[in-house]
Parts: C-alpha cells; sequence; structure tokens
C-alpha cells in the first residue's frame, strides 16, 4: 500500500545548516528539528514492519506511520489477535487546554477498544503539571476539568475504561509510586530525564510507573501497550526497568511510539511547543479557518505563476500533513490531493480550505459530545476504579498496609 507524502525527517537540513542534527527530546522539552530515525537508535525501540502494522485495526495514524516504531508490540498483537486480555495506557497532563495533537492518541485507543476489546487505562498527571509548569493549584485544576470533558467527549466504554487523576486517586497511585521508587536513583533519573528542577519531578518517573503497570495490577498480568509521542517514551523505558527489577505479578509494558503532529509554524517545528499557534478542542469554525488562514505554512510557491508551473510540496506543507495525520482517513482521496497539489492544479489556499473542512467536521462531532456530558462528577463515576479494584490493586503491589 501507498503511504501518501510521509514527511521527510531530512527536509531542511542542509550544509549550510549544521544545527539542524542537533535536537532535544525529553518528557519536558522538545527543541530543534527532530530525527525520528536517529531516536530510535536513541531508545532502542523498533521501526514497525509492515506485516505488524498490518494486524492492528485499521487507523491512518499507523497505516500512514505516524505512529512507526515500537517495543513488545508482537506480545499485544498476539493477545488481541486471540482474544486474550490486554491494555492500552495513554494519559493526559493538564497543563492547559487540549488542542489536535492531544487528542489522536486517545480516538487511536478508542478504535482498539472498538475493534480488539482492550482496556483503556487514562491517567490524567495534574501533580506532574504543577511541578513542571508555573501554574498554581487552582489553575491546574481547572485544566483537568476542562481536559476531562475532552477525555470523555471521545466516547471511551466505560465498562473497559478506567480514568485516574494523580491528586484525586493519590489513595493508590502513591504508595504503589513509593513501593517503586526503591528502584529508581537519582543517577538513573538524571541519565534519562535531564537534570531536573525540584525532588517532586526527580520522583515523578516512580508515578509514571504507577501509571503504566496499573491495568496489571487491576486486571491481573496481561500485555500492555502505551501509544504516545516519542518525547514520552522515557517513562516507558524507566518503567520496563523498573518492572524487570520488582517481584510483583506483571510484564513490562511495550509501547507504541508516535511523531509530532506538525505544528503550524511549518518544517522542523514541534506542535508540543507552548508558544507556538494551535487548534484547541473548543475551537469554533471561524476560529479554525482564521488559524488554517494566517498560521498555517504552506508548501506553495511564492506566486501564482510559479504555482501553477512547478506545483507545491505536500511533505512541508502542513495543512496537508493534518490530513495524513488523521483528518482525511481515504488514502486514495489524499493521493489525489497530493497530486494535484504537486502539479499545481490545487492552489495553497484551495489546500487549506480542504484542510478547514475536515478538521471543522471532526471539531463538531467531538464538541457536540462535549456538550452533551453531564456534570463531571457524574459523567466520571463510571470510569473511576471501584473499590474493590482499589483493594486489588494495592494488594497485588504488596502494599495494602500502607492503604489508609
Amino acid at each position: 500500500m501507498t503511504v501518501p507524502d510521509e514527511p521527510t525527517d531530512s527536509t531542511a537540513r542542509t550544509e549550510s545548516n549544521p544545527s539542524a542534527d542537533q535536537f532535544t527530546v525529553t518528557p519536558y522539552a522538545v527543541e530543534g528539528e527532530v530525527d525520528y530515525e536517529k531516536l530510535l537508535e536513541q531508545f532502542g525501540a523498533d521501526r514497525l514492519t509492515d506485516g505488524q502494522v498490518a494486524r492492528f485495526p485499521d487507523h491512518p495514524l499507523l497505516r500512514r506511520r505516524t505512529f512507526y516504531a515500537g517495543r513488545d508490540v508482537d506480545r499485544y498483537l498476539e493477545a488481541a489477535e486471540s482474544g486474550a486480555p490486554h491494555a492500552i495506557v495513554t494519559g493526559r497532563g493538564p497543563s492547559g487546554p487540549m488542542h489536535l495533537g492531544h487528542v489522536l492518541p486517545l480516538y487511536l485507543a478508542k478504535r482498539f477498544q472498538e475493534e480488539t476489546g482492550a482496556t483503556v487505562s487514562i491517567p490524567v498527571s495534574d501533580d506532574e503539571k504543577f511541578l513542571a509548569k508555573e501554574q498554581s493549584f487552582a489553575a491546574i485544576g481547572e485544566h483537568t476539568r476542562e481536559n476531562l470533558r475532552d477525555v470523555l467527549a471521545v466516547g471511551f466504554d466505560p465498562e473497559k475504561t478506567r480514568i485516574v487523576v494523580d491528586t484525586a486517586d493519590a489513595d493508590v497511585i502513591y504508595p504503589i509510586a513509593v513501593r517503586l521508587a526503591k528502584h529508581l536513583t537519582p543517577a538513573t533519573v538524571e541519565a534519562v530525564y535531564g537534570e531536573q528542577d525540584t525532588v517532586g519531578l526527580q520522583f515523578y518517573p516512580a508515578v509514571q510507573a504507577t501509571h503504566l503497570l496499573l491495568p496489571q495490577l487491576v486486571d491481573g498480568r496481561q500485555p500492555t501497550l502505551v501509544p504516545i509521542a516519542v518525547d514520552q517514551d522515557p517513562h516507558v523505558r524507566v518503567c520496563r526497568d523498573i518492572a524487570a527489577k520488582e517481584a510483583l505479578p506483571v510484564d513490562k509494558p511495550g509501547a507504541l511510539l508516535g511523531r509530532f503532529l506538525p505544528s503550524l509554524e511549518g518544517p522542523g517545528k514541534m506542535s508540543s511547543s507552548g508558544d507556538a499557534p494551535s487548534i484547541e478542542l473548543t475551537a469554533d469554525p471561524d476560529t479554525v479557518a482564521e488559524t488554517i488562514r494566517t498560521h498555517a505554512y504552506t508548501g506553495g510557491r511564492a506566486t501564482l505563476e510559479d504555482h501553477r508551473e512547478r506545483g507545491g510540496d505536500p511533505t512541508v506543507d502542513v495543512p496537508f500533513q493534518y490530513l495524513r495525520f488523521f483528518f482525511e482517513p481515504d488514502d486514495a482521496v489524499l493521493e489525489r490531493i497530493a497530486t494535484e497539489y504537486r502539479a499545481g492544479d490545487l492552489l495553497s489556499g484551495e489546500l487549506k480550505e480542504i484542510a478547514i473542512d475536515r478538521i471543522t467536521e471532526f471539531l463538531d462531532a467531538h464538541q457536540r459530545r462535549r456538550a452533551e456530558l453531564g456534570s463531571l462528577e457524574t459523567e466520571l463515576e463510571p470510569y473511576r476504579l471501584t473499590d474493590g479494584e482499589r483493594r486489588l490493586a494495592l494488594e497485588r503491589a504488596g502494599v495494602s498496609s500502607l492503604e489508609t
């Protein structure tokens, strides 16, 4: 199968720009133009094969290699194919409103749940964001409430989904994290994450490891897959190391690693940047249109005549890449758009309008579901850990004596 116009990692990397090879990817900072192949070498992950992609539920995020690498993928796929228990973990750090890039892994997790019956665990790390961001508890709390409404609007099955909020579920999260923290040294944390500003952030990898192991502590040992952007991979690596050392009834979690949704600013810019323009999930159609028309980097030519003659470059065109990542599900339609753009038959402004229409359609459906939600407390209740699940998780972690 042809994958239309995959962005090249070498775009804008030239001899006159030697610094383009310098980049930083951590859970707390993404800087420079990311070389995704080099990250595989650094992180020790494996590129997904065509055979593995074909075994997953069909989805453009996988089919077009936005999620392009992983660990222990085969074990997860074997469980999904046989009907054995298997779990997905994908979370949210509530430091602000959710935008398009934040929600894509959630919709991928929903597809897995619908197609294979995967249980889905969604940790919300409000404590980490308080430690990592210059924001008050009150501000983080408001972001958490609004983010949770967006998570619920995705439409997960409450019978197969659990949502945990670190500060609200500290009775479970904290005792397990304390046990896991015994296997973390300051040297290990610094080697993986770099130097941290506070002891809170030094401790947080133990909390994140708890998130990733919690489905197995609740439901028993089973393959677990964590679909995340590559900047979050250190959490998985540390958890896998802890799981190998701890005498717990769990397996090491696997990972599904994804590229960043490009920033509207263009090649080499990542949408994780807090200063870059973005499209929030609550944006109305006029805001979407204005944002795309004003800020979206294009691969078109400087003049209409030049564009008609030489055509545009969809590999660097942000509206096209948004369509490619998620918002145009039909490969044939996407390839037709790319062909017409390269030939100069489709103008940059026309391509922007196609992206505006697709994104607006997606947001309209998401916002309708969001608006239909009742009070957050009522809507969230079916997704919370039950008292029995809390006790079982603590017992399996061997920390039930710490329960209050």
